[in-house]
């Protein structure tokens, strides 16, 4: 059965739904072009723009449930789906997760259906010396005492909790037609409700501090015995039992019983031991203990392998660390490769949520992207923060104020499989449908869903114009076989993260692996991209197919250590490795620099080796080389280090590869992450990645007050043939300058002045907009672009490009469009029966495009 437009809206009367119905159906069903074909059929997904989902998961918990009473639980499950229709439509199956409690209800089940439930009926952690409900005028946090979140909320059993599994089973089948799961959830620390089992029976199994000393389970845990009745154990816990054995046969038996079709580990359960957190089993913040690696990395694959035992075939869905595969790996031995091999059925981590509470959007990219460099198999989970049930906010109405940032930057991204397939996520998570007081405000739908249409329907298709080559398999043979590199596999990731942080436009990523098997299927596939890899292993395919791609005309990026490169790809730099030095430097560079008003980049930057993969080594091997250009150098006293290097032959075809040895300007002074140095003090290293950009014809630079201010975020996604900009702007005060080797790239719907060859925006806090047109103009000048509407048989697309003088103007059609029907005028309007003139082919290296040459005024593009 397929939910149509008129019985969505139906459901939508009495609601306050049809008015966002439309805009969410429109912004689904309508594509950027009117397709003029009268027998697009209606139905299924022949009327859906932008590739289903394979699954869309409704997080929630039980707190919209304010009675027990079955005709208003299934109510309250009627309400749910008909606020998310308009998007349920556009998945193959549905499920509901739900926040029961934090895992308890899973430890504590006796096997009988009317045992008591204690659920999340909090606002806070109940899990404190603070009884709930105390001292309501005491200074106290909601992390230190909790309070109910409605007076006298509802009793539930077991037997209550398996009716509205089946609840939401029958409802959600009967509105959506979709099929329908119902899903548990396990989370190890104390947020969400009382746990007995955790903190008074067995606090053996808190060995990590994520959230103070002593506060999350670990999963390699051992539990000491009990005479507790327990499902699995009804004679107690015998003492010794590995945690994963425990949890592994609760499980079965609670999912079994209780009618649930698979299991949430939360909060990195299942990925080490300090989830949240820069230091770990291995990296204590002073020094890597690679003694620990192997110890630790059996323990956590142990673990998986007894719960399988005794669990075998529930789906287990996870949420993963707040941090990436490389840190993960060198920090808390974290053996991802080994996790995804290992038969466990598992469906890896979605990007983490709290960018939304810290802003760290680099962070949250750089483990998204890492942890979808491999996979099990193609699936895997892009996850929205909508509402809190627990702490009192609901970051789409607070944290976010309703800006789309995070839904379009992390869906802007992509991973290139072995196949040479651009692989989107095939899962969707929202986290949470209901808000801490258990209400389901319409608004949130209304306003995220069309977000999420859009962004889909944009999504990429193609290699974006930076792709991250990921060394996945690296990272993981160098832990074991060679420990001396962890400090360079945990430094890896956390460069990345602060030049996305910093407004390097990354959102593309292979796996080296795949990188090669890709290549060998579609040698032209990467034609387009600047390809950015870490140094690779001497005589590797991947280091023979990184120096052939350059050779052949392509571009690439490298950073990091250069200590263990091979012979080969030190030729191929014009690189040797020299004492590695650490400590404060004075920098030199020649790259165009983002200008401040106040106060300027600093001259000086800190090496700590520590996080670095060692001190700063690299210097030119041969200086009279004309093919290689220095263009940052880092100076302590008399020893000079050439940080970043280009270097280009004239027999490479116009191939370039430009060296960055990457600094990442952070350091661990305690907290939960690394500390970045103050900007207005050190320079930060990871900007030398964005403005080396320009050595392949890019310039992504800003113009703002200081150095101290947050830099914005900015994605650009290949999609139909376009390019599609996403951005994070934290200071909206902050002018932007863009210019692609095409020119300067103008957004639709926008006007710009161009300086300097570039056009230049002052963007929103979250924006997202296509681009198809790029200019290049002497003099500069204010230049815009703008949808104009068909109002001609067989034209599905008319763009308007205004202020030109003497330019030229390439423009990328879509992929809809057929050459002999792209129609171009100058100074032309309605009916467009004069100034038609000629278009040619822009150039190869440019892709599919067009162009105009010495266009005055305003250009009309239609196709």
């Amino acid at each position: 059965m397929i939910v149509s437009i008129k019985m969505i809206v139906s459901i939508a009367r009495g609601t306050c739904l049809a008015g966002a119905v439309a805009v969410a159906l429109s912004a689904a069903v309508a594509p950027c072009q009117i397709f003029q074909d009268p027998h697009e059929r209606v139905g299924h997904y022949a009327s859906i723009s932008g590739e289903p989902f394979r699954n869309v998961t409704l997080e929630m918990s039980l707190k919209p449930l304010k009675k027990n009473d079955e005709a208003y639980i299934r109510g309250v499950c009627r309400e749910l789906f008909t606020q998310w229709a308009p998007l349920l439509r556009h998945a193959e199956q549905v499920s509901v997760m739900l926040w029961t409690a934090e895992g308890s209800e899973i430890l504590d089940y006796s096997g009988d259906l009317d045992q008591p439930l204690e659920w999340a009926r909090y606002l806070g952690n109940p899990n404190t010396k603070h009884p709930v409900d105390s001292a309501p005028d005491e200074p106290l946090s909601l992390h230190e005492r909790a309070f109910l979140y409605m007076e006298d909320p509802p009793e539930f059993t077991m037997g209550d909790l398996r009716l509205i599994v089946q609840c939401l089973k029958d409802e959600g089948r009967r509105i959506t037609g979709k099929p329908m799961r119902v899903g548990a959830t396990f989370d190890p620390g104390p947020e969400f409700a009382k746990s007995e089992f955790k903190y008074v029976r067995h606090p053996e199994i808190l060995m990590a501090d994520v959230m103070g000393p002593k506060t999350f389970v670990a999963c390699y845990a051992v539990l000491k015995g009990d005479d507790h009745r327990y499902a699995g154990f009804p004679d107690g816990i015998p003492d010794g039992t590995p945690f994963g054995t425990f949890f592994g046969r609760q499980s079965q038996h609670f999912l079994t019983d209780l009618g649930f079709d698979y299991i949430w580990f939360s909060n990195g359960f299942g990925f080490g031991l300090e989830t949240w957190s820069s230091t770990g089993a291995v990296f204590t913040g002073k020094g890597f203990h690679a003694d620990e690696l192997p110890g630790v990395r059996e323990k956590i694959l142990e673990f998986w392998r007894l719960f399988r035992e005794e669990c075998p075939d529930f789906r287990i869905e996870t949420r993963g660390t707040n941090l990436a595969t490389g840190i993960d790996l060198a920090k808390d031995g974290v053996d991802l490769r080994a996790i995804y091999r290992g038969g466990f059925n598992l469906l890896p981590p979605p990007n983490s949520p709290w960018a939304a509470l810290d802003g760290d959007f680099g962070l949250e990219l750089t483990g998204y992207l890492s942890r979808m460099a491999e996979l099990p198999d193609e699936d895997y989970i892009f996850r929205f923060y909508t509402h809190d049930p627990w702490w009192i906010n609901s970051p789409w109405l607070d944290r976010y104020g309703r800006e789309p940032h995070d839904i379009y930057l992390p869906m802007a991204c992509a991973r290139v499989n072995h196949d040479g397939e651009v692989k989107l996520p095939t899962h969707l998570n929202f986290l949470t449908v209901d808000d801490s007081f258990g209400n389901m405000p319409t608004q949130v739908p209304n306003e995220v869903i069309p977000h999420i249409l859009t962004a889909r329907r944009n999504a990429p298709d193609a290699p974006g114009p930076f792709v991250w080559v990921y060394p996945f398999d690296e990272y993981h043979e160098w832990a074991y076989e060679a420990p001396d590199r962890l400090s360079e596999i945990y430094s890896g990731d956390w460069v990345i993260r602060q030049a996305i942080n910093n407004g390097f436009p990354l959102n593309t990523v292979v796996s080296t692996a795949g990188f090669v098997a890709s290549l060998e299927k579609k040698p032209d596939l990467y034609r387009h991209a600047v390809l950015v890899s870490i140094a690779p292993q001497a005589g590797t395919p991947v280091e023979g197919a990184l120096i052939r791609h350059v050779e052949q005309g392509g571009r690439l990026l490298v950073y990091g250590p250069i200590t263990h490169a091979g012979p080969a790809f030190l030729e191929f730099l014009n690189l040797k490795p020299a004492e590695p030095l650490e400590g404060v430097f004075d920098l030199a560079h020649e790259m165009a620099d983002d200008e401040f008003a106040l106060v300027q980049n600093p001259a000086q930057i800190r090496h700590v080796s520590l996080v670095n993969g060692g001190g700063v080594e690299p210097v030119v091997k041969d200086s009279d080389d004309s093919a290689t250009q220095v263009l940052a150098a880092m100076k302590q006293g008399s020893h000079v280090r050439d940080v970043l290097v280009a270097r280009s032959r004239p027999e490479w075809r116009g191939g370039k590869v430009v060296y960055f040895r990457g600094t990442n300007s952070n350091r661990h002074a305690g907290g939960r992450l690394l500390t970045a140095d103050n900007p207005e003090q050190f320079f930060h290293g990871p900007l030398l990645m964005r403005y080396a950009l320009s050595e392949f014809g890019y310039t992504f630079l800003h113009t703002g007050q200081r150095p101290a201010a947050r830099s914005p975020v900015t994605l650009v996604a290949r999609s139909n043939n376009g390019y599609y900009f996403s951005g994070y702007t934290p200071d909206t005060t902050v002018k932007q300058r863009f210019r692609f080797p095409q020119g300067a790239p103008l957004l639709l719907n926008y006007e710009t002045l161009l300086e300097d060859g570039c056009s230049t925006y002052y963007m929103p806090r979250g924006w997202h907009r296509e681009c198809r047109v790029f200019v290049t103009q002497a003099g500069g000048g204010r230049v815009g672009c703008i949808e104009r509407h068909s109002g001609e048989k067989g034209v599905v697309r008319r763009l308007e490009v205004n202020g030109l003088n003497d330019a030229t103007v390439v423009f990328f059609p879509g992929r809809e469009a057929r050459e002999e029907n792209i129609r171009v005028y100058v100074n032309s309007g309605y009916p467009w029966r004069t100034g038609r003139v000629d278009f040619e082919r822009g150039p190869e290296a440019f892709g599919d495009c067009y162009q105009v040459t010495n266009v005055t005024g305003r250009l009309t593009i239609a196709w």
